[in-house]
């Protein structure tokens, strides 16, 4: 639905914008053109056609969604009006595709403006990838400390050979609900992780709900977390933050470590105990955060599951918090950016019943890259 509203709103800005050359036409002497009854000047036939080339240029780059459209938009918003009014009893009708046009250009600032979710996304992601690479690749040596599943995990995963992990980039697809009786939001997104001495988390979320966009931030520096949500880029909807928020963060720290950069547990703070076979217990560190996870391995050593009662559920509006048992199931193992990665997983609540145990996440990963830098990094979409 979201693609659809774009394409209709860009292909009214390309008509409107074409029929502005109807007054370039009259003033530059092109044609007679009996629909417009007052006289244009050679002078304003320039400005008609001007706010024509700026108009339809404004719906092209609104269709291939080059990210500072809105700039181009503004200025054309403002031409087109202009000329409008020097021509109001024959152009007035004009007005109404121009308030379509702001609209449009209200929200392209919204959502891709400095102010916006994304460019904080993206200027933090800048902030966190400005630490030295990684000194060595991992060798057998450094596994030596790990519980041998835990070991075996991780050589399967490739490390071997590979340089120690300082960060990765992933774009994962998907969808999520706040809860059973609600209903699931699709959402494209992308993260960055670092593991220098001060770790971040940064994720941004495009959401779509009831044909909608929500822009979802999470953002874990160091020891402080936050989550926030706006609908349409404008409308705020959660603003979370706390200890308890910190504590949720440094679980999901834990968790992306485990399942999307294994390598870097043999220089994580993590203490180990040995269950049995197919069950490791975890304790990580993260500053004045300390948290607990259970791993489930199968026959292969592979991780299937994450499993943290350290994690807390939050409200819709994210004011509260609730301790609940968290898990994340993995499965589909495939090999990218030469290093092996569960590709689909879930977020899974314990909730009491009558709710019962719950997915309100399902997530495909489309794309992981480590040790990148900000050169190689995409916009978010």
């Amino acid at each position: 639905m979201r693609t659809m509203l774009r394409w209709i709103v860009a292909v009214v800005v390309v008509l409107h914008g074409l029929i502005h050359l109807l007054g370039a036409a009259k003033g530059l002497g092109w044609a007679d053109v009996t629909q417009l009854k007052e006289p244009i000047s050679a002078a304003m036939g320039v400005a008609w056609l001007a706010a024509a080339v700026l108009v339809v240029l404004a719906g092209v780059l609104l269709i291939i969604r080059a990210r500072w459209w809105w700039v181009v938009g503004a200025v054309a918003v403002v031409t087109s009006q202009t000329v409008i009014l020097t021509l109001w009893s024959d152009a007035k009708a004009g007005t109404v595709a121009n308030i379509i046009l702001l609209a449009a250009v209200v929200y392209g600032y919204a959502s891709q403006g400095p102010a916006s979710y994304r460019a904080q996304y993206r200027r933090r992601v800048d902030a966190a990838l400005t630490e030295a690479p990684p000194n060595g690749v991992v060798t057998e040596a450094d596994l030596a400390y790990l519980p041998e599943p835990v070991a075996t995990y991780v050589r399967r995963s490739g490390a071997v050979g590979q340089p120690r992990v300082a960060n990765f980039q992933v774009r994962i697809h998907g969808r999520i609900r706040a809860g059973t009786a609600t209903a699931w939001m699709s959402f494209t997104g992308e993260q960055v992780n670092t593991y220098g001495p001060e770790p971040s988390r940064l994720f941004f979320m495009d959401a779509t709900m009831f044909g909608l966009p929500v822009d979802i931030l999470h953002t874990y520096v160091g020891p402080s977390a936050t989550m926030r949500v706006k609908a349409c880029s404008l409308l705020p909807m959660v603003n979370a933050a706390g200890p308890e928020m910190d504590q949720a963060e440094t679980v999901t720290l834990f968790n992306d470590l485990c399942i999307l950069a294994p390598a870097a547990l043999i220089d994580a703070p993590i203490t180990w105990a040995s269950l049995d076979e197919h069950h490791i217990r975890g304790t990580f560190s993260n500053g004045a955060h300390t948290v607990t996870a259970e791993l489930v391995l199968n026959d292969d050593h592979d991780l299937i599951d994450f499993i943290s009662d350290d994690r807390t559920r939050s409200s819709r509006d994210g004011k509260s918090f609730t301790p609940q048992r968290w898990s994340t199931p993995v499965r589909d193992y495939r090999t990218m950016d030469s290093r092996r990665v569960g590709t689909h997983g879930e977020g899974r609540w314990h909730a009491p019943k009558p709710e019962g145990e719950f997915a309100y996440l399902e997530f495909n990963l489309d794309l992981i890259t480590y040790n990148t830098g900000t050169h190689q990094l995409r916009a978010p979409v």
